[in-house]
């Protein structure tokens, strides 16, 4: 079995921002070799998200719209009172969940039609890590 692990580094010009990663993950599969087995794609942070949707721009400002009716940026969150001001990201993280896996068969992702991967910024403008580990033969 094949474990292949490549990290790559996210930089956003904004606290809050959706990037389509789809490509970068496809790179990490050709480079890993591994023929039929799964990716694993996990933001190491916890006030980032990747996660699988549709590639629309008004999907993305919905998700926006969405998270900010569940956890609004301006609310007095009791993490705030430790000195932070992000309460809303860790929880929009949560929302959107942490890390997904993609089936690859044939050295490809399977993914359906409309499916792209996306990391989910929630508290930009700084560098942060995402692992890209596949496993397979």
């Amino acid at each position: 079995m094949t474990v292949y692990s490549k990290k790559i580094t996210m930089h956003t010009n904004k606290k809050i921002d959706f990037v389509r990663i789809t490509n970068l993950v496809r790179q990490a599969v050709k480079e890993s070799g591994v023929q039929d087995g799964i990716a694993l794609i996990n933001p190491m942070h916890i006030t980032a998200s990747v996660f699988i949707n549709d590639n629309e721009s008004g999907l993305i400002e919905d998700f926006q719209n969405w998270l900010e009716k569940l956890a609004p940026k301006n609310f007095d969150y009791r993490h705030h009172k430790t000195g932070e001001d992000n309460g809303f990201s860790h929880l929009w993280r949560t929302i959107m969940g942490r890390e997904t896996v993609v089936s690859v068969q044939n050295f490809e992702l399977e993914l359906g039609k409309w499916e792209e991967i996306f990391y989910g910024e929630f508290d930009g403008c700084r560098d942060k890590k995402i692992l890209i580990k596949v496993l397979g033969e």
